[in-house]
C-alpha cells in the first residue's frame, strides 16, 4: 500500500508554475505509476485542501551521451491540480 507521500514526490518551482499559483493551479512531480485518482487523493490527504481537477503529462528520458557510450534520463510525470474556488490555498507555494 502506497502512501501519500509516494504518489507526491516534490512541487515542480517555475516561473510558469508560480505564475499558475497565483489561479488556484499547482504542479508536482509525481510517480510515473500514479493515476489521476491517486494524485487527487494525496493532495487531499497532504494539504487538506479540496481538488477540482488533475492534469497529468508524461515525460520521456532524453537521450544523453558520456563519449562513445549512449543512454537515456529516467522518464517522470507531473501533474497540474486545480483546486475549487472555495478551497484554501496551499501554504507551501505562498511562502515562496
Amino acid at each position: 500500500m502506497r502512501t501519500s507521500y509516494d504518489v507526491i514526490l516534490k512541487p515542480v518551482i517555475t516561473e510558469t508554475s508560480m505564475e499558475a499559483a497565483q489561479v488556484k493551479k499547482y504542479t508536482f512531480k509525481v510517480a510515473v505509476d500514479a493515476n489521476k485518482t491517486e494524485v487527487k487523493k494525496a493532495v487531499e490527504e497532504i494539504f487538506g485542501v479540496e481538488v477540482a481537477k488533475v492534469n497529468i503529462m508524461n515525460s520521456k528520458g532524453k537521450l544523453k551521451r558520456m563519449g562513445r557510450t549512449m543512454g537515456y534520463t529516467a522518464a517522470s510525470k507531473k501533474a497540474i491540480v486545480t483546486l475549487t474556488e472555495d478551497s484554501k490555498e496551499i501554504e507551501f507555494f505562498q511562502s515562496l
